[in-house]
């Protein structure tokens, strides 16, 4: 609740106390002094600042209303989103963010400051103009670069043998998929079998973890032959996985579409464990837990989603080449799945279920060439990008650049980068 503050001279409080204790008939008294300007000016009333207020950004939520939910007037609140929405687009706001508002002192309509981090690097700062407008400025946090390697032997999982090294599991993610198209994970590894990761870390200057950075490195020593790859940007492109032979890793298709899956029903003639006779299977199943992601195994154009007889709910999606890829059983179809429309390869398309004529949850995956049902196991990869020239000069030496860091860091877990 408001309260007042009076500013007082010191002469006018010991007048105070010497005219309280005297005695009423005390006429041998000196007079008091007379009265002394107050240094700091007339008395003013002041209130007690405002408490900053934060809130915590949820689904669907919009900077706008959040801003009104404090208190701020609209118009305010509007040239404040307005601010921000220079370095944060609207779109980009997410469920976990923390929005703190500082309100005047004289006016809890307006702002005195207003702070969002957006990101583990970025604080952005709103505070008022001279012309009763707002401006936004962002504070960068300082980044120190570390490069980490990890390894280990693999166990029952590559995921979790990697997870308990430390490797981010995004990255772990990212790195299945870019073996997957030189190793079949259910067949080339087994027990006793090692990896090794090189990756970033970024640190505050006290060392503080901010945010792991990209994979540069990593290697499957299995026990027939060793998996190498590094990362690499051409000068006309974007990041991506490479062999030794500066041949990008990623193929048209991916050997899998879905992680941490077994295969439960190969390609070929079978007896069905439905119908009870024997039929030729087109395609190859994978046994995994209802709601697993499954991936679009190369880029194309969605062409049919929806339920499809005993397949059960289904995506078709057509390549380049003739080559089309159809995922039956799936539990759920994102809504943005649907005929014409364009998919990446990796993007999910689906969940793992068991529509359909299924006897439990699994993902039922068949190739296609020229509308003829090939063995997903033994059609052939095309190849991506290979460099050639320059650009596999370039590729070269970092490639070389990169083993040396590698090696640098054996026996050590974490170093700063030299850049």
């Amino acid at each position: 609740m408001p309260f007042r503050r009076v500013a007082i001279s010191a002469a006018s409080c010991l007048f105070a106390l010497a005219t309280a204790a005297a005695p009423a008939d005390d006429t041998d008294l000196p007079l008091p002094p007379e009265p002394v300007a107050v240094a700091d000016g007339p008395v003013i009333e002041q209130h007690a600042p405002p408490a900053p207020i934060l809130v915590v950004v949820e689904r669907g939520d919009t900077l706008m209303a959040l801003l009104v939910d404090t208190g701020l007037a609209p118009a305010d609140a509007h040239a404040i989103a307005a601010a921000i929405a220079r370095h944060l687009p609207p779109r980009a706001l997410r469920p976990g963010q923390e929005i703190v508002v500082v309100p005047e002192t004289a006016d809890p309509t307006r702002a005195r400051e207003v702070e969002i981090i957006p990101d583990a690097t970025r604080r952005i700062r709103v505070r008022p103009t001279e012309s009763a407008g707002y401006e936004a400025t962002v504070e960068e946090t300082e980044q120190i670069r570390h490069l980490v390697r990890a390894e280990g032997e693999i166990g029952s999982s590559l995921y979790e043998d990697m997870a308990a090294e430390g490797v981010p599991p995004g990255l772990i993610m990212g790195l299945i998929r870019a073996f997957s198209h030189a190793v079949d994970f259910q067949r080339d590894i087994q027990p006793g079998d090692r990896f090794a990761v090189m990756f970033e870390r970024f640190r505050d200057p006290d060392g503080a973890l901010i945010q792991h950075g990209q994979g540069i490195y990593a290697e499957l020593r299995l026990r027939d032959r060793a998996v190498r790859i590094w990362r690499h940007a051409p000068a006309n492109g974007s990041p991506d996985w490479y062999d030794e032979r500066g041949e990008s890793v990623r193929r048209a298709l991916l050997r899998t579409p879905l992680d941490a899956a077994r295969i439960s029903s190969g390609f070929g003639m079978r007896r069905h464990p439905i119908l009870g006779y024997s039929r030729m299977h087109r395609g190859v199943d994978f046994a995994a837990p209802t709601g697993t992601p499954v991936y679009a195994a190369g880029e194309g154009t969605v062409a049919f989603a929806g339920w499809r007889g005993d397949y059960g709910r289904t995506v078709v999606v057509r390549h380049a080449g003739g080559i089309s890829t159809l995922y039956a059983h799936l539990s759920t179809i994102p809504g943005g799945i649907r005929a014409g429309a364009r998919v990446r390869q990796g993007q999910v398309i689906g969940r793992v279920g068991a529509t359909g004529l299924a006897t439990g949850p699994h993902l039922h995956y068949e190739v296609h060439r020229n509308d003829v049902a090939v063995n997903p196991a033994s059609i052939r990869m095309l190849a991506g990008r290979n460099l050639q020239g320059r650009e596999l000069a370039a590729f070269r030496n970092e490639r070389t650049r990169i083993d040396r860091q590698f090696a640098a860091l054996a026996g050590v877990a974490e170093l700063a980068a030299a850049d």
